[in-house]
């Protein structure tokens, strides 16, 4: 069975550290690309960050850039999205994806509430 749990959200201050983590199981974690993807309320999902499967590879969107850092573990079958100076435009549902081309294949957790307020 696929999973990927989310887990790290929570609230914090703007200027504060989230780190969000995201558990993958039932698939072969280290063929897939990982991204973090966000949904703000009223908004579409638009992602945030992605790494590829063996970690070489890192992008951001512009608005995180520089605050945000994405990593993985694929022993630990973990991708984690460490967000420092956080704004309240970052408060959202975090959700994690897996992706692999071929074949294809596309997996989603069920997010992580992040809320930066003071």
């Amino acid at each position: 069975q696929v999973q990927l749990v989310e887990s790290g959200g929570g609230l914090v201050q703007p200027g504060g550290s989230l780190r969000l983590s995201c558990l993958a199981s039932g698939f072969t974690f280290s063929r897939f690309v990982m991204t973090w993807y966000r949904q703000a309320p009223g908004k579409e999902r638009e992602l945030v960050a992605d790494i590829t499967s063996t970690g070489g590879i890192t992008s951001y969107a512009d608005f995180v850039k520089g605050r945000f850092t994405i990593s993985r573990d694929n022993a630990k079958n973990t991708v984690t999205l460490q967000m420092n100076s956080q704004k309240p435009e970052d408060t959202a549902v975090y959700y994690c994806n897996a992706n692999q081309r071929v074949p294809t294949r596309d997996y989603w957790g069920q997010g992580t509430q992040v809320t930066v307020s003071s």
